[in-house]
C-alpha cells in the first residue's frame, strides 16, 4: 500500500483516501512532545531550571499566536470599526484601587499545615472530588477518561490526585457531582466548610490544610528611584480604556454606541500555575470595551448573528447542581432574557463565529453563565466561553455586562466628568431624585469618608437612588463606595426628594459590555483540537490548522538535490514572501515523505514539489495536508492559488477546479 506521507511517487492517484482524524484516540502526551520538540512554547528560563506559569514562545508558536490576534483584530477591530489602544503594562496603584482590584482581585489558598505546601482551595477541593468520582468508576467497572499527567514532578504532586477504585454511595455520588457544578460558586469560608465536612487533605502527605486565605493575585512595584509612587503590573487591560475614555469620546465626536480594542500582555501572580498555557503568570490578553447607553442597549448589527446557534449553561441549572447544556440561537437566548441583552448576545454571536473561524471545535465548545457568587456585584449579566480539552472545560473568552461601575468609581475617585451628553430635540420635563445632607451632621459622622461618600451618591443614577430612598424610609441603606467599602447611611442624615426639571441635555454614564480573551488558553485549546495521527501511523501526527492562523502557509520541496532544483524551489519561495506568503522550504537530503510530515506536525497546509519537469515544463505540485491530495500547474498558477487559498477566497475543490488534478503521468524523468 501505498502511505499517506509518500508525496510524490509514480502513483499519486493512489493517495486519495478518505480521512479519518479518529482512528487513534487523542494522545496528550505525544502531543506534548511535538510541541516540545517544534519550539511551540518551552518553558521559560529553563536552562536555568524554569519558573512555574511562565512560558517563551517559539517561532511557530509565536507565528501561530500573531496570525490569531491577526484574525482578532480582523474580526473585530477592522470589521466593527473599533478604536484601537495600547495603554502601559504598569498600572498607578490608586487606579487598580479605585477599580477594586487592591482589595478584591485575589484567589482562596491553604496550606499543608505540615510542610507548608500551598494549594489555590478550589483547584483543590475540585481535582480531590473528581478523583473520587473517578475512584466510584473504577469500582463500579465503569471505563473513565485518563488523568492527564504533567511532565514535571513538582507539578504532578499539585495537579494530579490519584484515584483508589472505592466504590460510593449513590447519595454520596449525587452530592459530589452537585458541588463539581457549583464550584465556581463557593466563598472562601464556604470551600473552608467543604474541606472539613469531605476531609480533604494534601493529596501527596496526608496532612491537614489549614482555613482558606485570600491572595491577590497582583505584582506589585514602585515606580521611579524614590519608591514613593507605587504601582503594579496590570492584571487586565481593561483600566487602560476606562481612564482614556474621555479622550474616546471625543474621538467619537461625543457620540456612543462606540467600542474600544487592546491587544496586550497583563499579569496575575497565580497561587500555583499549572495546565501549561493555561493557567499562567504572564499573558497576552485581547479586549473590547463597548459603550452603550443603558436606556437602549440594542445593537445596529443584531440580525447578522440572531440565527448563530450557542451551547448555553444557564446559571440556574448549575445552581440546582447540573450541568446539562441548551442548544438555542442567539436571538431566541435575548428574546427569552436568558442573555440579558441584545449587545451582549451580538458579542457572544460574534465570538462564536471568531473561535470556529480559527479552528476551535464548536462541540467542544459552550457558553457557561456565571452565578450569583461569582458575578462582580455590579456586572448585569456574565457569560464565559469554555473550551473542552484534556484538561476539562476551561474559560477561554469572558463577556459581561459591566454595568456603568468602572468609569462611575473612576469619575468619582478624579472628579473628571466620564458621562456623555446628548442634545435633546425637544426641551423636556422630567422628575429627578435630589440629594440633600444634613452637612455638619453627615461630616461628625464619616469623617474623612464625608466627600467619596457624598459623590458618589450624587453620581448614583436614578433607579439606583430609588432604591436607597426606598430603604432610608425603613431606616438605614447601605452604600458601597469606590474604595471597596459600604457605608450606612440613616434618614437624619441624607434626604432625597423628587423634583421636577426643564432638561435641554440628556446626561449619562455609559454601561460597559466587556469581551475579553485569553490568547494563550484559546491558542492551547486550538492545538488539541487541530491534532490527529495518520490512519496508517499512528506515529504521524498532524495539525489541521486552518490556513488563516498555520505559522507557514506552504512548503517547498524538491525531490533530488539537483542544483538547479535546490536554485528553483528558493526562487518559488521570494515569490511567495513578496505577495505575503509564509513559505518555508526543506532543501534537506530527508525523502519527500519525510518533509511533509514534518512539516504536517506543524500545520503547514499546503506544499509545493519542484521536480524536473519544473525545468522542463514549467509545473509544480500542491499538496493538501489533511487529504495529500495533489494539483499539478504553471508555477505562477499554482501560487496565484496558494494566495487564494491562505486568504481564503477559495476552498480546496475552488482550487480543484482552477488546477488539474495530479496523476503521475505529468512527470519528466531525470
Amino acid at each position: 500500500m501505498v502511505t499517506q506521507s509518500a508525496a510524490s511517487t509514480s502513483n499519486p492517484s493512489e493517495l486519495v483516501q478518505p480521512i479519518n482524524k479518529t482512528a487513534h484516540e487523542f494522545d496528550k502526551t505525544t502531543l506534548d512532545a511535538l510541541l516540545a520538540r517544534r519550539f511551540f512554547f518551552a518553558p521559560a528560563f529553563e536552562i536555568y531550571g524554569g519558573v512555574a506559569g511562565l512560558y517563551d514562545y517559539g517561532p511557530t508558536g509565536s507565528a501561530l499566536q500573531a496570525n490569531v490576534l491577526n484574525e482578532w483584530r480582523k474580526h473585530y477591530i477592522i470589521e466593527e470599526d473599533m478604536l484601537e489602544l495600547d495603554t502601559t503594562i504598569m498600572t498607578l496603584s490608586e487606579v487598580l484601587k479605585t477599580s477594586g482590584h487592591v482589595d478584591k482581585f485575589a484567589d482562596w489558598m491553604v496550606k499543608d499545615v505540615q510542610t507548608g505546601e500551598i494549594f489555590r482551595a478550589d483547584h483543590l477541593v475540585e481535582a480531590v472530588i473528581e478523583a473520587r468520582l473517578k475512584g466510584d468508576k473504577e469500582a463500579r467497572g465503569v471505563k473513565d477518561e485518563p488523568v492527564v499527567e504533567e511532565d514535571d514532578k513538582k507539578k504532578k504532586k499539585k495537579k494530579n490526585v490519584k484515584s483508589v477504585a472505592i466504590k460510593l454511595e449513590d447519595d454520596v455520588v449525587a452530592d459530589y457531582e452537585s458541588l463539581l457544578a457549583q464550584i465556581d460558586n463557593y466563598t472562601g469560608p464556604e470551600l473552608g466548610e467543604l474541606v472539613r465536612k469531605h476531609n480533604i487533605r494534601n493529596p501527596a502527605t496526608g496532612n491537614e490544610l489549614s482555613e482558606p486565605v485570600e491572595f491577590n493575585l497582583m505584582f506589585e512595584s514602585n515606580i521611579g528611584p524614590t519608591g514613593q509612587i507605587k504601582g503594579y503590573l496590570r492584571p487586565e487591560t481593561a483600566q487602560g480604556h476606562f481612564v482614556n475614555f474621555a479622550r474616546l469620546l471625543e474621538f467619537n465626536n461625543g457620540k456612543v454606541p462606540f467600542a474600544s480594542a487592546q491587544i496586550g500582555r497583563s499579569f496575575r501572580n497565580e497561587i500555583a500555575p499549572r495546565q501549561g498555557l493555561l493557567r499562567v503568570r504572564e499573558f497576552t490578553m485581547a479586549e473590547i470595551e463597548h459603550y452603550v447607553d443603558p436606556l437602549d442597549k440594542r445593537h445596529a448589527r443584531f440580525h447578522e448573528v440572531k440565527d448563530v446557534t450557542l451551547t448555553l449553561l444557564p446559571k440556574d441549572v448549575q445552581s440546582e447542581g447540573r450541568t446539562e447544556t441548551t442548544r438555542m440561537t442567539v436571538g431566541d437566548a435575548v428574546a427569552k432574557k436568558i442573555v440579558d441583552n441584545e449587545t451582549l448576545g451580538y458579542f457572544l454571536g460574534r465570538t462564536q463565529l471568531f473561535l470556529e473561524k480559527i479552528g476551535i471545535d464548536p462541540s467542544r465548545m459552550r457558553c457557561r453563565q456565571h452565578m450569583a457568587n461569582e458575578m462582580a456585584h455590579y456586572a448585569a449579566d456574565c457569560w464565559d466561553f469554555e473550551i473542552q480539552s484534556s484538561y476539562g472545560w476551561i474559560e477561554c473568552v469572558g463577556c459581561a455586562d459591566r454595568s456603568a461601575y468602572d468609569l462611575t468609581v473612576h469619575s468619582i475617585r478624579t472628579k473628571q466628568p466620564l458621562r456623555v451628553q446628548q442634545k435633546l430635540d425637544q426641551p423636556r420635563k422630567v422628575e429627578k431624585l435630589d440629594v440633600q445632607f444634613d452637612a455638619k451632621k453627615f461630616g461628625m459622622t464619616f469623617k474623612k469618608d464625608a466627600t467619596l461618600i457624598k459623590e458618589t451618591l450624587l453620581g448614583l443614577e436614578k433607579d439606583k437612588l430609588q432604591c436607597i430612598k426606598d430603604e432610608l424610609a425603613s431606616g438605614t441603606s447601605s452604600v458601597r463606595c469606590a474604595d471597596g467599602k459600604s457605608y450606612d447611611i440613616t434618614p437624619d442624615l441624607v434626604k432625597i426628594e423628587p423634583i421636577t426639571v426643564t432638561e435641554y441635555m440628556r446626561e449619562f454614564t455609559p454601561n460597559v459590555i466587556e469581551p475579553s480573551f485569553g490568547i494563550g488558553r484559546i491558542l492551547y485549546s486550538l492545538l488539541e483540537h487541530s491534532y490527529w495521527a495518520r490512519e496508517q501511523d499512528k506515529a504521524r501526527g498532524v495539525l489541521s490548522l486552518p490556513s488563516v492562523v498555520a505559522p507557514i502557509k506552504c512548503l517547498i520541496v524538491t525531490i533530488s538535490q539537483d542544483a538547479e532544483l535546490r536554485a528553483k524551489i528558493h526562487e518559488i519561495s521570494r515569490k511567495m514572501r513578496r505577495i505575503g506568503i509564509a513559505s518555508r522550504v526543506d532543501d534537506s537530503s530527508a525523502s519527500i515523505g519525510k518533509k511533509y510530515a514534518r512539516n504536517d506536525e506543524l500545520g503547514t497546509p499546503f506544499g509545493c514539489t519542484v521536480d524536473f519537469a519544473t525545468i522542463q515544463k514549467g509545473t509544480i505540485t500542491l499538496r493538501e495536508r489533511d487529504s495529500t491530495n495533489q494539483l499539478i500547474g504553471q508555477v505562477d498558477d499554482v501560487i496565484e492559488v496558494v494566495d487564494q487559498l491562505v486568504k481564503g477566497t477559495i476552498d480546496w475543490s475552488g482550487a480543484s477546479a482552477k488546477l488539474e488534478s495530479y496523476s503521475g503521468v505529468q512527470d519528466v524523468e531525470e
